[in-house]
């Protein structure tokens, strides 16, 4: 089964011609919006291609910015943000994204190893080799009367440099071309409908790949509005929100466990028979919602949807990390347009989607239309998954051995995740391939696979599957390490269920194991638990540094 072809692409361009396009064909319509302390900040996109020309100009002038020079950009969210990453591409630099949250040497560290010649960044104290543009002083190096983009039939060479968040230790320079984003830009649009005028809220940090090209590039070479969250906190998210009525939303699977939650969370607190009417209703929603006819799920739960300035949503897409099937279950039965996809940075980053006519949510979607999926030497159909097309990265910057090991000898882009096709062509994945245990039997362990089942507890906040020897016999077992939902605890024992809750933490956790190893092979039952008493270290993209406990498992306490 293949995604349909809903309409004509704008074909593989380059982003500056689109975007001009775009900006003398509706210069009045908004491109940027954010609220701030003085209310809605709205940048048309007139207003928005003369800032990226003079300020292109000022950068040219000021600081001998020229085609191929490598500009680093750190800062929370903002249209200053965007115009910074807007006017690089103008000039045909490289955007080098820095995640804000690094420390000032991780920083430093990486502006030298992506050789980048001008830093614009955030207004905090910095100090850098390199001369720095703050956010503030961009007004200040806008010049009249502007300069006119770069050659855009250039589209091969290096355009943006993402840094791996390193879950496996070692960060690395992901070089991605016009080209390689840009396809993707395309392939989305031909796969989903959205037009002029529609509103995209954007939640993610723009140095992850996933917004940059999904959300950044997509929405200013397509007319959306782009509307900047302030903040990440819930009460503000849904006052931007409610205010603006987005038609798309990017989000990883996190923030929709927040979502789901909460809404929960509301619900207890209605009276009993408004909770018994909500329980009939998901029971007529939810059979509706598995055979795909979502409209009665939309008109039952419109309320909800509401109340977070959700209902107009067309598209709420989840990737960065697998969405448990507990939240997308319960997303579908309120009526939410719920779409698992799957991506890395290196294939910019997006290779599978679910279709919006058909999901299969527990799954990770159908290839987009110009990416290959392959499995490569499966065993009982679960393999490495593999990929081909144009939106696979250029190379890892200044790593050519890394490079070749990521490919195979026939060129297919190896993922490092392990997973199997279905029947219809729906992609699966099951685990990473360094995090797979084999046991002495030959059998194959998916830590993964426990760990989303153990997680699905109301007492399991994170859990991490190992294989390790047992102290008392030395005979290998596994493991899961956990950091338990202490509030949810707290709540049970508050009901009088149990007296003294601190010491009976791990009978709680006990039964909770049982209940799951019923599901489970012999060879993959948790046979032994070590309780953490705070959340595991992750990498910016929130997934566990698996990598510090395989190495380092005694760190665990």
């Amino acid at each position: 089964m293949k995604f349909k072809i809903l309409r004509e692409g704008k074909g593989v361009q380059h982003f500056c011609k689109l975007f001009k396009q775009i900006a003398k064909t509706y210069p009045d319509m908004t491109a940027i919006e954010m609220r701030t302390e003085k209310g809605w900040e709205r940048i048309k996109y007139g207003e928005l291609l003369e800032i990226v020309q003079k300020f292109a100009l000022g950068l040219k002038r000021r600081f001998n910015v020229k085609e191929g020079d490598h500009i680093a950009i750190r800062g929370k969210n903002s249209p200053e943000w965007i115009i910074s990453a807007l006017t690089v591409h103008w000039l045909g630099g490289v955007v080098v994204p820095i995640d804000v949250r690094l420390t000032e040497k991780e920083v430093i560290h990486i502006l030298n190893m992506s050789d980048s010649s001008l830093f614009i960044t955030d207004n905090g104290d910095f100090d850098s080799a390199i001369p720095v543009v703050r956010f503030n002083d961009i007004k200040k190096n806008l010049i009249e009367p502007g300069v006119d983009c770069v050659d855009t039939e250039d589209i091969d060479r290096i355009s943006i440099l993402f840094f791996t968040s390193g879950t496996t230790g070692n960060s690395k320079g992901v070089m991605l071309s016009m080209r390689n984003v840009m396809s993707n830009v395309d392939d989305i649009y031909k796969i989903l409908i959205f037009n002029p005028g529609d509103r995209q809220f954007l939640i993610l940090p723009l140095h992850h790949v996933f917004p940059y090209t999904v959300s950044l590039l997509l929405s200013i070479s397509s007319g959306l509005t782009l509307t900047i969250a302030r903040s990440y906190k819930s009460n503000e998210l849904k006052e931007d929100m409610k205010e603006t009525r987005p038609h798309i939303l990017l989000v990883v699977p996190l923030l929709l466990e927040k979502i789901v939650l909460g809404i929960e969370k509301e619900l207890r607190k209605q009276s009993s028979l408004k909770r018994g009417m909500v329980k009939l209703l998901e029971g007529v929603s939810s059979p509706f919602a598995k055979i795909n006819f979502r409209d009665p799920a939309r008109r039952f739960f419109r309320m909800i949807r509401e109340a977070l300035g959700m209902e107009n949503l067309r598209y709420l897409v989840s990737g960065g990390a697998a969405l448990p099937p507990w939240i997308s279950k319960r997303l579908e039965t309120w009526g939410f347009p719920i779409l698992q996809g799957y991506g890395l940075s290196e294939t910019s980053p997006v290779l599978t989607v679910n279709p919006p006519y058909r999901p299969k949510n527990e799954s990770a979607g159908l290839p987009i239309p110009s990416v290959e999926i392959n499995i490569l030497n499966p065993v009982d159909g679960v393999g490495e998954i593999v990929a081909k097309g144009p939106n696979i990265m250029l190379g890892y910057y200044k790593n050519e051995r890394a490079t070749e090991e990521i490919f195979t000898k026939d060129s297919w882009f190896r993922t490092g995740d392990m997973g199997y096709l279905d029947k219809e062509g729906y992609l699966f994945i099951t685990g990473r391939a360094k995090s797979v245990i084999v046991t002495k039997g030959g059998k194959n362990i998916y830590p993964e696979e426990i760990e989303e089942k153990l997680n699905e507890s109301p007492f399991i906040e994170e859990s991490l599957v190992l294989m390790e020897a047992n102290p008392k016999t030395g005979l290998d077992e596994i493991v899961s390490y956990i950091y338990p939902n202490y509030e949810n605890v707290d709540d049970y024992c508050a009901k009088g269920i149990l007296s003294i809750c601190q010491d009976e933490i791990y009978n709680i956790l006990e039964e909770e194991i049982k209940k799951i190893n019923v599901h489970l092979a012999n060879y993959k039952k948790v046979r032994r638990i070590v309780l953490r008493e705070e959340e595991f270290p992750k990498t910016s993209t929130q997934k566990i540094k698996r990598y510090l406990f395989i190495q380092k498992g005694r760190e665990i306490t």
